[in-house]
């Protein structure tokens, strides 16, 4: 399967996300995301150092994270999986050995099922060696 099949059919495709990435696991390089949704490299900076130090986590509790210019608080934080609110919208971030998923779901959507599918996405990414 394609890195676009992957957020196409995987994430967005479930009903559970109306955007998501996939991003190498330096963040980097964006291997997949859907159309306008654009993460920027800063951005991706601070999501790879939230993943990778608790000093940064610490921070991002009181400053928020951004994606694609939007502000999120941190909710939820440890060196696998990043969760995040904006009003009753909010994005998870789940890191695998290779990548790193983002997925962003509406208001419509209960975040613990959203929460499940992108987990258990990034859970067979591992299995299989990414």
């Amino acid at each position: 399967m394609s890195w676009d099949a992957y957020v196409n059919t995987s994430l967005v495709g479930t009903g559970n996300f109306d955007k998501a990435a996939i991003f190498s696991a330096d963040g980097t390089s964006v291997w997949a995301a859907t159309p306008g949704w654009n993460i920027s490299v800063d951005e991706m900076k601070k999501v790879v150092g939230c993943l990778a130090k608790e000093t940064d986590r610490n921070d991002a509790y009181g400053s928020g994270l951004h994606l694609a210019g939007e502000r999120f608080v941190l909710t939820g934080a440890d060196e696998k999986e990043l969760k995040l609110k904006h009003g009753k919208e909010g994005a998870f971030i789940v890191k695998s050995t290779q990548a790193i998923l983002i997925g962003h779901y509406p208001e419509t959507v209960q975040p613990g099922s959203a929460n499940t599918v992108i987990g258990q996405l990034g859970d067979y990414l591992v299995s299989v060696g990414y």
